[in-house]
C-alpha cells in the first residue's frame, strides 16, 4: 500500500515538473488605440487550448505541443489574428493589436457613432496612398481639404488655418513638436515634410479651440501618432516625383520602423514659367524604435535625418498677363545661380511607465538641430511688352514700355538648436481624466544675412538719385539663447443624465520664456453635450491662446547709415487670442449608406499682434507688437458614403480675417492706424472636395480626386505694406488619380513571392486637370517714373504623374 501511495505521488510530482516547462505564452490585446479589448479569444487552432482577456486586455496559456502551432485571436468588431510561433521557449510575451472590421466599423459610426468630445476631429489616412498629391505624397495634402484649412500653393505643404500664418500651426508627432527650416522662401525649396505617411497610425486635427495639453500656438494643432508594428510590414513606391520604402518588424519585446523617402521633383518645376536647369534633391531618414521590459515600462526612440538641396540655374522667363484691354508680357533673359542647403536631425528618447492601469507615466528627451545655407547671385535683363492681339487669339509684341536689369545677392546662413525634456502623466479616477505636464527647453540660434538687390531701368538705377543705390539690402550677424518652461493641467469629466451625456474638459497652461522674462497663464474650456436618443451632439469651446516668439517675429530692421540692418527685439511681447468656437455634428442615413454633417463657426479677437508680409512661403515679420486683429466665420463639412464602401467629404469655409496695423505717429506723438485692413492670409470663401469612386462591380479600379477652389489672397506693394493694393486670381485647382488594383485582398496569388503582398497599385494622376494658371505671388518692377507693375509669378500647370505602390 505504501508503495502504491508512493508512486502516486512521484507521478504528480513528475507531472507537476513537467507542466512547469510548458512553454507560458501572456500578453495583452488591444485596439490600434491601445485601449484593452475584455473577452477577445486567444486560442490555438486544431487544439483544445485557449483563453478569453479580462478586463485589462490580459491573457495567458500553457502551450502542450512541441512543434510550430497557430495562434488564433478574434472579438466581435475586430478582423481576426493569426500568427504561427514555435514554442521553443519558456516565457514569452506577444502583445497583440486587432484592426477595427470595416464593415463593422461602418455600422458602429452610423448607430452609435464616436463621441467628438473636442475640437480634435480623427482622420482616417488610409487615403493618402490614393491621394492626387503634387507635393509627393504628405499627409498635409489631406489636411488641406478639410474645411477651414487653406492652402494656396500645390509646391509647399504649409497650410493657413483661419486667417492665422504658416507660423501659428503646431506639429506634434508621438508628443515632441516639429520644426520648419526658417530661411526657406518658396515651396519649390521645401522638399519633404517631417511626417513619414507609412509610418502614422493616427491622425487628430483641430482647427481652433484645442484643449490645454495641445501646445501654444494661435490656430491649429497637428497631432501624429506614430504606430507600434506587431509582425513584418513594409512598403514600397516609385514614381516621377520620388521613391520611399519602409519596413517594420516585431518580436514579444521589440518593434523597429524604418522609412527612407527621397524626392525630385524637377518635372513638376519644369512646367513653371521660368525656364531652367532644376536639379532639387530631397532626402529623409526616419526610424522608431520600441522596447517592452515588462507590460508596465516602455522606452521608445524617434529618430530623423533629412537633407534638402536645391539647385537651380535660370535661363528665361516669359510671363503673359494683363487685361483684354491693355496684354502685358513680360520677357527676361538669366544669368547666374541658386544653390540652397538645408540639413535637419530630430531625436527623441521617451520613456513609458504605467504602474496601474489607470496611471501612465512619460518621461522625454529631445534634440532638433537644423544647418542651413542660402546663397544666390543672378542677373536678369527683362523687358517689358504691350501685346497686339493677332487673329489667332495671340498676342506679339508691339510696344516696349519697360527695359532693365536687376541682380540680386544673398550669402546667408542659420544654425538652430533645441534641446528639451518634459515630463507628462494621465490619471483615470472614475467619471475624471485627469492629465498635466511639464517641460523646460533651451534654444541656440544663429543668423548671418548678407543680401542685396540692385535695379537699373533705362540706364538708371533705383531708386533713382545722383549717387549709385542698390534697390533693397539686409545684414545681420545675431545670435539668441534662451530657456522657455511650460506646464499644464486638464480634467476631462463625464456626466450621465436623463437628457443626454455631458463632456468637460477643462484646464491651463502655463509659459515662461527667459528672453523677454514674460510669464503666461492661459485657461481653456470645452463642453460637449450628446443629447439622448438624437443624432445631434453640440460642443462649445472657449480659451486664452498665447504665441511666444520664436526667432522670425524677433527680428526688425534699421536703417544704418543706408543699409538695412537687422536686429532683435527683447522687448516684444507674445501675440494673445481669444477663441470662441461653437459647433455642432448631425449623423444620418441616406441611400442606405452613413453620413455626418459638421458645422463651426468661430470668432478669434487677437491683441498684440505681430503683422507680417507673404512671399510665396517666406513670412517677413515687422518685428513688434504693432496691431490688432480678429478672425471670424463658418466652416462646414459633409462626409460619408456617397459611393458605397468609399469614404468622401465635401467642405465649405466663409471667413473674414482683419488687422489693424499702428503705422507710425503724427506730428504730435499720437499712433496712426491703417485702420482694419485684410490679413495677408484672408481667404473669404473657400470649397474643397476629397471624392472616391470605383467601377460598378469592379473595385479594383479607383477614381480619386481632390478639388480646391478658394478667394484669392491679399496683395501689398512692395514699397507700402500698409495697404492692399489687390487680391490675387481665385486658387482653383482639381487634382485627379485613377488606381488599378494588381493585387488585394480579394486577388492574391496563393503561391510565390507575391503570395505575401497585401496590394499593388498602379497609380495614373493628373495633376492642374483644367490646366488653370494659379498665381503664387507677384515680381515689382518699376520705371524710371515709379510706376510700378506687378507681374505674376505663376503656379505649376497640367502634368502626368506615374507611380505604383506596394504593400507586404
Amino acid at each position: 500500500m505504501k508503495k502504491f501511495f508512493l508512486l502516486i505521488l512521484l507521478l504528480c510530482v513528475s507531472t507537476a515538473f513537467y507542466a512547469q516547462h510548458k512553454p507560458r505564452l501572456f500578453g495583452y490585446v488591444n485596439d490600434k488605440e491601445k485601449r484593452p479589448i475584455e473577452l477577445a479569444t486567444v486560442s490555438i487552432k486544431g487544439m483544445a487550448i485557449g483563453t478569453t482577456t479580462n478586463k485589462n486586455g490580459f491573457y495567458e496559456l500553457l502551450l502542450n505541443a512541441q512543434d510550430s502551432v497557430e495562434l488564433f485571436v478574434s472579438c466581435v468588431g475586430y478582423k481576426p489574428f493569426v500568427k504561427r510561433i514555435l514554442p521553443d521557449f519558456k516565457l514569452a510575451q506577444l502583445n497583440i493589436t486587432l484592426e477595427t472590421d470595416t464593415r463593422e466599423l461602418s455600422a458602429v459610426e452610423v448607430n452609435a457613432p464616436r463621441l467628438q468630445t473636442t475640437t480634435s476631429e480623427l482622420i482616417d489616412v488610409s487615403h493618402w496612398r490614393m491621394l492626387p498629391d503634387a507635393s509627393g505624397g504628405s499627409i498635409e495634402s489631406l489636411i488641406s481639404t478639410l474645411p477651414g484649412v487653406h492652402s494656396t500653393n500645390e509646391l509647399s505643404s504649409q497650410y493657413s488655418v483661419r486667417g492665422g500664418s504658416y507660423d501659428e500651426n503646431s506639429v506634434y508627432v508621438n508628443g515632441i513638436e516639429v520644426y520648419r527650416p526658417l530661411l526657406i522662401r518658396a515651396g519649390q525649396q521645401e522638399g519633404l515634410s517631417f511626417i513619414n505617411p507609412d509610418m502614422v497610425q493616427n491622425v487628430a486635427f483641430s482647427a481652433g479651440g484645442f484643449s490645454s495639453k495641445l501646445g501654444d500656438k494661435m490656430s491649429s494643432v497637428l497631432d501624429i501618432t506614430y504606430k507600434q508594428p506587431t509582425t513584418f510590414e513594409g512598403a514600397l513606391s516609385a514614381g516621377l516625383q520620388g521613391a520611399s520604402a519602409y519596413v517594420g518588424t516585431a518580436s514579444s519585446k521589440f518593434s523597429q520602423m524604418h522609412g527612407l523617402r527621397y524626392k525630385s521633383n524637377s518635372f513638376l518645376l519644369g512646367s513653371l514659367d521660368t525656364k531652367g536647369q532644376y536639379d532639387p534633391s530631397f532626402f529623409d531618414y526616419q526610424t522608431y524604435l520600441t522596447y517592452n521590459f515588462n507590460p508596465h515600462l516602455e522606452l521608445s526612440f524617434l529618430g530623423n535625418i533629412s537633407q534638402n538641396n536645391y539647385r537651380f540655374i535660370p535661363q528665361e522667363q516669359e510671363t503673359s498677363f494683363g487685361t483684354l484691354q491693355m496684354p502685358l508680357q513680360l520677357k527676361v533673359y538669366f544669368d547666374g545661380q541658386e544653390e540652397d542647403v538645408f540639413k535637419t536631425q530630430t531625436g527623441a528618447l521617451t520613456l513609458t511607465y504605467k504602474p496601474t492601469q489607470n496611471l501612465k507615466l512619460r518621461f522625454s528627451a529631445s534634440a532638433f538641430n537644423t544647418n542651413e545655407e542660402e546663397t544666390y547671385d543672378i542677373a536678369g535683363q527683362y523687358w517689358l511688352y504691350e501685346l497686339a492681339m493677332t487673329g489667332n487669339g495671340k498676342g506679339e509684341p508691339s510696344t516696349t514700355i519697360g527695359i532693365g536689369s536687376y541682380r540680386q545677392h544673398a550669402r546667408n546662413s542659420l544654425d538652430a538648436s533645441v534641446v528639451g525634456g518634459s515630463h507628462a502623466g494621465e490619471f483615470r479616477a472614475g467619471n475624471h481624466l485627469l492629465e498635466w505636464g511639464i517641460g523646460v527647453q533651451r534654444e541656440c540660434i544663429t543668423n548671418k544675412m548678407k543680401e542685396w538687390e540692385y535695379r537699373d531701368s533705362a540706364g538708371y538705377s533705383l531708386p533713382y538719385t545722383s549717387t549709385l543705390k542698390v534697390y533693397n539690402n539686409l545684414t545681420a550677424n545675431l545670435q539668441l539663447e534662451s530657456f522657455r518652461s511650460s506646464g499644464y493641467f486638464q480634467d476631462t469629466y463625464k456626466l450621465r443624465s436623463d437628457k443626454g451625456l455631458w463632456s468637460f474638459t477643462g484646464g491651463f497652461r502655463v509659459n515662461n520664456w527667459s528672453y523677454n522674462k514674460q510669464f503666461l497663464f492661459s485657461p481653456r474650456l470645452t463642453v460637449a453635450f450628446f443629447p439622448r436618443s438624437s443624432n445631434l451632439s453640440f460642443r462649445f469651446a472657449t480659451g486664452v491662446y498665447y504665441q511666444t516668439p520664436f526667432y522670425k517675429e524677433l527680428r526688425d530692421t534699421a536703417v544704418v547709415g543706408g543699409n538695412v540692418v537687422a536686429s532683435l527685439n527683447s522687448q516684444i511681447k507674445a501675440q494673445k487670442s481669444l477663441h470662441f468656437v461653437l459647433g455642432a455634428d448631425y449623423h444620418f442615413i441616406k441611400w442606405n449608406r452613413p453620413f455626418k454633417f459638421t458645422a463651426e463657426a468661430y470668432y478669434k479677437p487677437a491683441t498684440n499682434v505681430i503683422p507680417y508680409v507673404v512671399d510665396n512661403v517666406k513670412i517677413t515679420y515687422f518685428g513688434g507688437n504693432c496691431a490688432k486683429a480678429y478672425s471670424a466665420g463658418l466652416d462646414m463639412k459633409l462626409f460619408g458614403e456617397f459611393v458605397p464602401g468609399s469614404d468622401s467629404w465635401i467642405g465649405l469655409s466663409l471667413m473674414q480675417s482683419k488687422q489693424n496695423i499702428q503705422k507710425g505717429t503724427d506730428g504730435v506723438g499720437n499712433s496712426v492706424y491703417t485702420g482694419y485692413i485684410s490679413r495677408p492670409n484672408e481667404q473669404r470663401y473657400s470649397v474643397t472636395m476629397f471624392f472616391q469612386d470605383y467601377l460598378p462591380n469592379n473595385q479594383r479600379l479607383k477614381v480619386n480626386l481632390k478639388l480646391i477652389w478658394s478667394d484669392g489672397l491679399p496683395v501689398a506693394a512692395s514699397h507700402n505694406p500698409y495697404v492692399m493694393a489687390f487680391r490675387t486670381p481665385d486658387y482653383r485647382r482639381v487634382d485627379i488619380g485613377a488606381s488599378y488594383a494588381l493585387i488585394d485582398k480579394t486577388h492574391r496569388p496563393q503561391t510565390g513571392v507575391f503570395s505575401h503582398m497585401k496590394s499593388v497599385w498602379l497609380n495614373l494622376d493628373v495633376f492642374n486637370l483644367l490646366d488653370i494658371s494659379n498665381v503664387n505671388s507677384y515680381i515689382w518692377l518699376s520705371d524710371i517714373y515709379n510706376r510700378q507693375y506687378a507681374i505674376p509669378n505663376y503656379l505649376t500647370r497640367r502634368l502626368l504623374n506615374f507611380r505604383v505602390s506596394a504593400e507586404f
